[in-house]
């Protein structure tokens, strides 16, 4: 079989990103504008902006991302874009950019879901080997993914509430540290020690899971020790709800390795990047010597568009072209993608 090159587009949230990747783990070039600094003003990713700042950076990183590869439209395959989730001003700039390139240059499409993009993204560090359990963790999902094989999704488990990297936000929203709050936490809790005690998450589906309980105990021991006149330790508390909500995630994708049996884990999303959980998963990986444990390193764990690339590449060997009728998809489905 011939290489294939696809040209991946994202655009689901605060990154704008263009990238052209060959054969689905071979990144030709990966071009990223980032809004977080504008965003960080706000304290979290206001969608009207972003959307307008996506209008204004397309076009420049999808030709940068040409011109860094030393490329023309004519090398490329075929063009896959994020059609969803995400929100829905952003993600309609990422779409029509694909569907106008795809019918000036009569490309095939390939709509991508954006989890299935984190998932791959761990093929440019490792061979990714069925069956396979992914845990994505970001600030939209929390999510336990089981692919019996490629381009095959089945969710064990999805948060009820909160996404793990929104509970990060809105505790470090509480603790005035400003956004975004998971790096600031995983920092600070490297030097803090146990002093709170926070409940513990509870669902009635054990591979289900939910935060927003744990942070509205941040909130009620915030107030209670106010209350008494003490002065809150941030680093300790910074620990403590860090703890509580990575052993939660840690015990329920135990459970679903006990379930499904997969030959391989693999990190996905955002919160990925977190020093805490990455270490924990290869703590874990240790209790299971024929498991094989992927973690991508920290530039696949923020949007890019060489992970959509890299999907891309799988949904095009599996026949899952779009075409200019598609729109944006803000609830996309992943089982059904």
């Amino acid at each position: 079989m011939k290489d294939l090159i696809i040209l991946g587009i994202e655009s689901s949230c605060d990154e704008t990103a263009c990238a052209i990747v060959k054969n689905g783990n071979q990144i030709i070039s990966n071009v990223v504008s980032t809004q977080i600094d504008v965003h960080e003003k706000y304290g979290g990713v206001v969608p009207e902006v972003a959307s307008r700042i996506h209008v204004e950076n397309i076009s420049i990183v999808i030709c940068e991302a040409l011109e860094k590869s030393n490329m023309s439209m004519d090398d490329i395959d075929a063009i896959a874009y994020t059609k969803g989730p995400g929100l829905i001003g952003s993600l309609h700039v990422g779409v029509q950019a694909a569907k106008t390139i795809a019918w000036l240059y009569n490309k095939p499409l390939l709509p991508i879901h954006h989890l299935i993009g984190h998932i791959y993204a761990n093929g440019f560090v490792d061979d990714i080997n069925f069956p396979l359990l992914s845990l994505v963790v970001s600030g939209g999902h929390t999510e336990l993914v089981y692919m019996k094989d490629n381009y095959s999704f089945e969710i064990l488990g999805c948060t009820q509430d909160d996404a793990i990297g929104e509970a990060y936000d809105k505790v470090a929203r509480v603790l005035g540290l400003g956004y975004p709050g998971g790096p600031k936490i995983d920092k600070l809790a490297k030097i803090g020690r146990h002093q709170y005690t926070l409940p513990t998450p509870k669902t009635d589906n054990p591979l289900n899971f939910s935060f927003s309980g744990l942070k509205s105990g941040v909130l009620q021991c915030v107030a209670r020790e106010e209350k008494i006149g003490n002065t809150i330790d941030i680093n300790n508390l910074a620990y403590d709800f860090q703890e509580v909500a990575l052993a939660t995630i840690l015990a329920k994708t135990k459970i679903a390795i006990e379930n499904k049996n997969p030959l391989q884990l693999v990190l996905a999303g955002g919160v990925a990047a977190n020093s805490r959980l990455r270490k924990l998963i290869i703590q874990l990986g240790e209790s299971y010597p024929n498991l094989k444990i992927t973690i991508p390193p920290l530039w696949c764990c923020t949007d890019n568009a060489a992970m959509i690339g890299a999907a891309g590449y799988y949904a095009y060997i599996n026949n899952r072209f779009g075409d200019l009728t598609d729109s944006a998809t803000p609830s996309m489905d992943l089982e059904n993608s």
